[in-house]
């Protein structure tokens, strides 16, 4: 089971998230995670791929440049339908709150959708994420002032997601 994860980063926050989620896919038994920059990601790795999870910061609603340039290249894929019925889902740093971090969720979704892959985020069930997350993906506001980059609560909440992933994608592929 290969799990693809893509992020682009700037001031640490969500490569630091990016790296808890591939924490929470590793601990499923039989995962393979690929984490990779969106300097360093490979959109031609994509079909090998049985899930794709992307994330950026936000930037006042939307997502960030760096992760949308990278986005557009999957045009061909697209095109030729090779992304469908993978799964997918999405993450994203935010520096306020009620800084805009659903609305950045959905844009990074709709590409998924786009491209027919299944889609999966974290229930309310999960604690923490009816507290401090959201449905649509891991979503976690990082103060820019702060000496930490991620909080507990923003662990925890990359890990469920990417444990979450594996294990439906698991269920999917056997």
């Amino acid at each position: 089971m290969n799990i693809y994860i893509v992020f682009d980063s700037e001031g640490g926050h969500t490569q630091a998230l990016a790296e808890a989620i591939a924490a929470g896919a590793a601990s499923v038994h039989g995962a393979t995670v690929h984490l990779h920059s969106t300097e360093e990601a490979d959109v031609y790795k994509l079909v090998e791929m049985d899930a794709i999870i992307w994330g950026c910061p936000g930037h006042f609603g939307s997502i960030s440049s760096g992760l949308k340039k990278w986005i557009d290249k999957l045009g061909y894929l697209w095109a030729e339908g090779k992304l469908v019925d993978k799964v997918g889902a999405v993450f994203c740093t935010i520096a306020t709150e009620h800084g805009g971090l659903e609305s950045a969720l959905l844009h990074l979704l709709t590409p998924m959708l786009h491209q027919g892959m299944i889609i999966t985020g974290l229930p309310g069930n999960f604690a923490d994420n009816a507290l401090y997350g959201s449905y649509y993906g891991v979503g976690v506001t990082c103060p820019v002032d702060s000496d930490v980059l991620l909080s507990d609560q923003g662990i925890a909440l990359g890990r469920a997601l990417g444990e979450r992933v594996a294990r439906i994608t698991n269920r999917l592929i056997t």
